[in-house]
């Protein structure tokens, strides 16, 4: 149609200016290229073209020329979106006609400043376009390029999996209700097959001690560290976190972004070790990190070696009707000892592990210490050894009685149970009916009106023949 249209005009005008026998060979000729009719075509020829009419409504107010004066302050400004732009444009025709940049009309300018944020979407949606190739821009840079590199296992990928596969997680300190500042945090790893679990502590939250805790853990750990799954924390998500594990053939996954289910074995670990063990309170500062690392210290081969676990063994639905059935509970340290792909070269300690490893692990073993051989050195050992226990009322419990927290602290000389498996006992001084664990009174306990409070986290310590600091003791 735009052929034929100009055609028209260029034959039309040497048509109407000819005499009739020139009229006759171009009507002929214009007949033979248009296919037109021979009275349509005279009709089109001897058409004196009208200047264009302006389309009725309202006139176009943002032309090519604040056009192409928008995308290059767009240009300038990095490309943001039309919101952000609108409150930058002011500056920039400012900045960019002062430095000779722009040099742009009153009009144009003006119209510039009054144009709306749906407008400069509007018309640079082509441009955008272009620029993007049809794509959305996203935010982010290196964190998104690794989180896209690092693949996603949810919590049914892992298929009955070989010791040395754990989840990774923090805990953070904060008192409950979340505020601004740097709190003490608790990094707990659980291993997915035997249920080994760590603890260490960081006074705050950052991806320098996770490596650093990452290295300590894999040298104390009975097998090797085969792989890490964590969440999407900019702590683990981070390429010095991606490089270590490559280099240390370590396979990292990670969770679901607020799926944290996928993470189930490790959340189970937050509350049944970390918050039991320690509580909601607010921890902040080095000194509170070295006390809580003392803790952990302590607790820990008490937690794998004498805390029995249940293990999912299978699950079976009948309509609403959910049956699970478990397996037998054993601690995670039997779990590793009847674990085929775990060698007696992994269990043997390094230089850097625990010198009490080889003494715990023997008498954590049933068939390796009989009781009644070792019964009159507990007797003993009971008898020489008294122990004082500190014990400090949580604040919270002190602050409902109106009572300074040195008042809650009081020292009670008892006589430490060695080898007994009865942890020590504390006592109180507030009045009241006490538990030791549960909703249920411990029948150890007597019936007496101050508290006894059990130190469930409290490793008993089991001398072995070849323990040589107890045998010196």
């Amino acid at each position: 149609m735009t052929t034929r249209r100009e055609l028209t005009e260029a034959v039309g005008e040497r048509y109407r200016r000819s005499d009739r026998t020139e009229k006759r060979q171009i009507l002929d000729e214009f007949i033979e290229l248009t296919g037109y009719h021979r009275k349509h075509a005279i009709r089109v020829l001897c058409r004196v073209p009208q200047p264009q009419r302006a389309k009725p409504g309202p006139q176009r107010r943002y032309d090519d020329e604040v056009r192409a004066a928008l995308i290059t302050l767009w240009e300038a400004a990095d490309r943001i979106c039309g919101k952000r732009l609108k409150a930058l444009i002011p500056t920039l025709i400012d900045s960019m006609t002062r430095h000779g940049h722009l040099s742009l009309s009153k009009d144009v300018r003006q119209r510039l400043k009054q144009i709306s944020a749906a407008t400069i979407d509007r018309l640079l949606r082509d441009v955008r376009e272009q620029a993007f190739s049809g794509q959305r821009r996203r935010a982010g840079g290196i964190g998104n390029a690794i989180r896209r590199a690092v693949p996603i296992r949810t919590f049914s990928d892992w298929n009955d999996p070989l010791p040395g596969y754990l989840e990774v997680d923090f805990v953070e300190h904060c008192g409950g209700t979340k505020v601004d500042g740097d709190f003490v945090h608790s990094f707990v790893m659980t291993d997915i097959a035997t249920g080994w679990t760590e603890c260490l502590t960081m006074p705050y939250r950052s991806g320098a001690f996770v490596l650093e805790h990452i290295e300590r853990v894999s040298r104390a750990l009975p097998f090797p560290l085969r792989g890490l799954d964590c969440d999407n924390d900019t702590a683990f998500m981070n390429a010095a976190m991606l490089d270590f594990c490559k280099a240390a053939g370590i396979e990292l996954t990670r969770s679901r972004a607020y799926k944290k289910n996928d993470q189930a074995w490790v959340e189970q670990k937050n509350g049944a070790i970390v918050r039991r063990l320690v509580g909601y309170g607010r921890l902040r500062g080095l000194e509170a990190t070295a006390t809580l690392a003392s803790l952990y210290e302590v607790s820990r081969l008490y937690i794998n070696f004498f805390q029995p676990s249940f293990k999912l063994k299978s699950k079976t639905r009948h309509g609403a009707k959910v049956t699970k059935r478990y397996e037998t509970p054993l601690t995670p340290l039997e779990r590793v000892l009847r674990s085929a792909s775990v060698s007696d070269a992994d269990c043997v300690p390094s230089s850097e592990r625990s010198t009490h490893w080889i003494s715990y692990v023997e008498c954590a073993t049933p068939s390796s210490v009989s009781p009644n051989a070792v019964l009159p050195e507990r007797r003993r050992r009971r008898q020489s050894h008294p122990v004082k226990f500190h014990s400090r009322i949580s604040w919270r419990a002190l602050e409902r009685r109106g009572r300074p927290e040195r008042s809650g602290r009081r020292i009670i000389e008892k006589r430490a149970s060695h080898m007994t498996g009865v942890p020590g006992k504390i006592r109180s001084s507030i009045p009241g009916r006490r538990y030791s664990s549960g909703s249920k009174r411990s029948p150890a306990l007597p019936r007496k009106s101050s508290m006894s409070v059990s130190l469930r986290w409290l490793p008993p310590c089991i001398p072995a023949r070849s323990c040589a600091p107890c045998s010196a003791a």
